[in-house]
């Protein structure tokens, strides 16, 4: 098993762009082999600030998930040129 936890922050003006392309990847997402769960959140403080909670039954499908074609059209062609920060971080149960 393992979490990524993605945190972000965009560009000013730029939340329901986010929000949007969040909602897609979701949609997508939760429906690949693998994936146990795949949510976004806005933070209620500052709405520039999101986070992904991501949870995969292993290293390929996380993979799998990072080589889809709607990753490329909603993340790297989307969301990342939106941000202002990113953190990635990778987590194993304990």
């Amino acid at each position: 098993m393992l979490v990524l936890l993605v945190q972000f922050t965009v560009k000013q003006g730029a939340e329901d762009q986010a929000r949007h392309f969040i909602q897609k990847m979701q949609e997508h997402s939760r429906r690949e082999p693998g994936c146990r769960m795949y949510v976004g959140h806005q933070s209620s403080r500052d709405p520039r600030r999101y986070f992904f909670y991501e949870h995969y039954d292993n290293a390929e499908a996380l993979d799998l998930h990072r080589t889809s074609a709607y990753f490329r059209d909603y993340i790297t062609n989307g969301l990342e040129k939106l941000l202002e920060s990113v953190t990635r971080e990778l987590y194993q149960p304990v």
